[in-house]
């Protein structure tokens, strides 16, 4: 006499197969956001710490530094000022890192800054080459040799900060103070004005 061994259904395997879709059909899109966010806090915190090496780097080798950012090419770069040349030459140190595929340089449609850090929203100033030229669509945060922010003219400016967004999930700040303090900020995308430090 055989044992009859007990199994499962064509009908019951295809309903499970149905139930397994279903659920999976309804994680992707949360994983796929969830995957876009750790890319963009990825982009932005390591944006934010390269602010911090330049800011000590400067200091270190009392000379300027800055964080130049490509706008177009959505890369980002950390540059000294070569102190043995009239004027300086900015010697890239490092190498260029590209922001991830889906993350761009940009605010969308925020128009509201994060608290006290800039008084309109906008992108840190256009970085300018040893003559003092404008270099087209750019953006830098240029240190002293102290590691204070300043603006072209070389006096103390805290207002400058980078932004980015992958379109979707939300836009990061990295913001430089006067003292200077670099912060990270983040806003659910469409939240104008909910910014939360990071």
């Amino acid at each position: 006499m055989h044992d009859r061994q007990a199994g499962f259904t064509i009908t019951e395997l295809l309903v499970a197969i149905a139930i397994a879709g279903v659920v999976g059909a309804m994680a992707i899109p949360a994983t796929t956001r969830t995957l876009a966010d750790f890319r963009l806090h990825g982009d932005a915190r390591s944006l934010h710490n390269l602010l911090g090496v330049a800011k000590m780097r400067a200091a270190a080798k009392y000379t300027k530094t800055r964080v130049y950012v490509d706008l177009g090419a959505e890369t980002y770069f950390l540059q000294t000022c070569d102190k043995t040349t009239v004027p300086c030459t900015w010697v890239t140190e490092g190498a260029t890192t590209p922001l991830s595929s889906d993350a761009d340089f940009a605010f969308d449609t925020l128009a509201t800054p994060p608290p006290s850090t800039q008084p309109v929203m906008q992108q840190a100033s256009t970085c300018v080459d040893e003559a003092g030229a404008d270099i087209n669509n750019t953006a830098c945060i240029v240190f002293n040799s102290r590691g204070i922010p300043i603006n072209a003219a070389g006096n103390p400016d805290g207002t400058g900060a980078f932004y980015l967004t992958d379109h979707s999930t939300g836009v990061y700040s990295i913001t430089i103070s006067m003292t200077p303090l670099v912060r990270l900020w983040w806003t659910p995308m469409g939240v104008d004005g909910g910014w939360v430090q990071k």
